[in-house]
């Protein structure tokens, strides 16, 4: 795609919901589990905005679980422009990382989520130049009372992560 004809990338909120409507749509007592910035071939993730977003949803009455994708743009062959559903699989409910989100809770966008996390690691980030944003993520776990959004630069090892609470705004912790 070129640059001018192009689809901008985007915040993760419209794109969620797309998909968490197809998802409902499949089984009406869905929760989502997990929400992430993906890498769409042709396009560049920044600031928070991503040509594809993936979240997981699961159906406590199916124990069943589905991936779902949202992209701006057809990228063949295998990538088409919208919300599109991966086949069910088996879900044996929630446990204490991976729990169901609040979305009532969900107020912050993974723009403004970035941008908390960007000003956090700023000092790292300028000692570590170049180092690419590797993970944007929402979920919740049991340590939080609410979704938060995971941002990682780097490794696990050799990186910096930033923790933002998704109904607030504020960074929760970094490292």
């Amino acid at each position: 795609a070129s640059a001018a004809t192009a689809p901008p990338v985007i915040a993760a909120k419209d794109p969620f919901w797309a998909m968490y409507k197809s998802a409902h749509d499949w089984a009406p007592d869905v929760v989502a589990i997990r929400l992430s910035q993906r890498d769409l071939p042709g396009y560049k993730n920044e600031a928070g905005k991503a040509g594809i977003w993936e979240a997981a949803f699961a159906s406590p009455s199916l124990h069943l679980f589905r991936v779902y994708s949202y992209a701006v743009a057809d990228v063949p062959p295998g990538i088409f422009k919208g919300a599109k559903a991966g086949l069910p699989m088996r879900w044996g409910g929630e446990t204490r990382d991976a729990m169901a989100i609040d979305l009532a809770s969900l107020n912050t966008d993974s723009d403004a989520a970035f941008q908390a996390a960007s000003a956090s690691a700023a000092a790292w980030l300028k000692s570590n130049p170049g180092k690419p944003l590797t993970a944007l993520e929402l979920g919740q776990t049991y340590k939080f009372s609410g979704p938060v959004w995971y941002c990682q630069w780097g490794t696990k090892a050799a990186g910096y992560s930033v923790l933002v609470d998704a109904t607030t705004g504020k960074v929760l912790n970094r490292k």
